[in-house]
């Protein structure tokens, strides 16, 4: 946010600095060079000596007045051939001082004029020039009044943008505060402003857009835990039903369907559960975080998993320590991801723990790995890469979104590597 007003700012003065520039040689074009300008009104006493009482004087007295101007004035006046001075000034001011106007040398404080048009004068002088230099002219002195002018414009453009950039920095800042409680969940964060202010139709519309997904999520989350909560119904009767049928029968074909349907209610219990517990973990229920020794929780998990053709070793650091978390809601993520490892592993799972800037939690496998490209979306609800339906490996894709859910409610990640042993690599880390 800091960075939109500190850009801002720069543009600000960047424009103004080009404006500057822009009015400069605007007027040199115009109008002439500012500076030029200055300088004459500073040497316009030495101009007007020159002008009004030098040139008034009769012929034959012009210049006896010329001379005691020479004793009495600061500067230095000197007659020197027109060819001379054409050769001190560039070549686009030679016309005008050809037509008897006052040439200035703003650079070397010298101005310049013919003495005569005509040599009425005396002979010769119609090829004479007036030099006088050591005029008292300051141009840095003109140059500081002209940039505190500037500098003066600036701060009243820049005074009133900074006040109303205030207001819309303020204003957006607390937008972006709101933004991120609700990215991260709290979805009851509003933007509190006064409709006055410049961000309100903003702030309503952002209101507006966390309502509207709040109740969505609400209604989402309702009718999950409804449907999971009705379905139990009729799943209980199912059971019911298919034990008084088991008890009833003695015929072994009748016997394995009854099996076939019990292995598909288990099915449904475990979906349910799974529901069940997405629910649970999109309600925002606060954390109930504890510490724990870590050696003992990762055996648990280890011990915890489901008998398999498998092998599971567990490497821990010599010193694990401890770590602060729910341990029902951490355990229930770990376990999903032993799960998930025993399903496509081969021969061997690893469980690994290192401690550096975060405690890193590793679940390795030697199964066929997980495409690149799918690595971020394994963790979406219901997603599969194993797209069959059979219960050795189809799954319902919620374990590993509901491991996801978990692991962030602990203010960690989960990503997916290549791991060392072939297949897939899961990386918890938590802070």
């Amino acid at each position: 946010m800091n960075r939109i007003f500190f850009r801002f700012f720069v543009l600000v003065m960047l424009s103004i600095t080009v404006a500057t520039f822009v009015i400069y040689f605007a007027i040199s074009r115009l109008f002439g060079d500012p500076l030029d300008d200055i300088a004459r009104r500073q040497a316009a006493a030495q101009i007007f000596l020159i002008e009004q009482y030098v040139d008034k004087a009769p012929q034959n007295e012009w210049l006896v007045r010329l001379n005691k101007v020479r004793e009495v004035a600061d500067i230095h006046i000197d007659l020197i051939p027109l060819t001379s001075a054409y050769a001190g000034l560039p070549a686009e001011q030679h016309e005008r001082l050809k037509r008897g106007e006052v040439v200035l040398d703003v650079g070397n404080k010298t101005f310049y004029r013919r003495v005569d048009l005509y040599g009425n004068y005396y002979v010769g002088s119609a090829d004479d020039v007036i030099m006088a230099h050591d005029l008292p002219i300051d141009i840095g002195f003109a140059l500081q009044i002209e940039a505190l002018r500037y500098v003066i414009v600036a701060l009243a453009l820049l005074i009133p943008i900074a006040l109303w950039s205030r207001s819309h920095w303020t204003g957006l800042q607390l937008l972006s505060r709101v933004a991120d409680e609700v990215g991260a969940g709290r979805l009851s964060a509003r933007a509190r402003m006064k409709p006055s202010a410049i961000t309100y139709p903003l702030a309503e519309r952002l209101n507006h857009m966390a309502g509207r997904i709040e109740s969505l999520l609400e209604a989402q989350r309702n009718l999950l835990h409804s449907v999971s909560h009705e379905l139990r119904t009729p799943i209980a009767r199912l059971e019911f039903a298919l034990e008084l049928l088991r008890a009833k029968a003695g015929d072994p074909a009748l016997e394995a369907r009854i099996t076939a349907m019990e292995g598909d209610l288990d099915e449904l219990n475990g979906l349910v559960n799974e529901l069940l517990s997405m629910t649970r973990l999109d309600s925002g229920q606060p954390l109930q975080a504890e510490s724990h020794d870590l050696a003992e929780l990762l055996h648990q998990c280890a011990d915890a998993l489901p008998p398999g053709a498998c092998r599971l070793t567990l490497a821990l650091p010599p010193q694990p320590g401890s770590l602060r978390a729910d341990r029902r809601l951490l355990a229930r993520a770990l376990g999903n991801l032993l799960r998930n490892a025993q399903k496509y592993a081969n021969k061997e799972i690893r469980l690994s723990a290192q401690r550096g800037a975060a405690l890193e939690i590793v679940v390795d496998d030697d199964g066929p790995g997980i495409p690149e490209a799918e690595r971020t979306r394994v963790f979406e609800p219901f997603y599969r890469l194993d797209r069959s339906r059979d219960r050795a490996t189809g799954g319902f894709g919620l374990g590993l979104s509901i491991a996801s859910k978990a692991v962030a409610l602990h203010g960690g990640s989960i990503r997916i590597e290549a791991s060392p042993l072939g297949g897939a690599r899961f990386v918890v880390t938590l802070p």
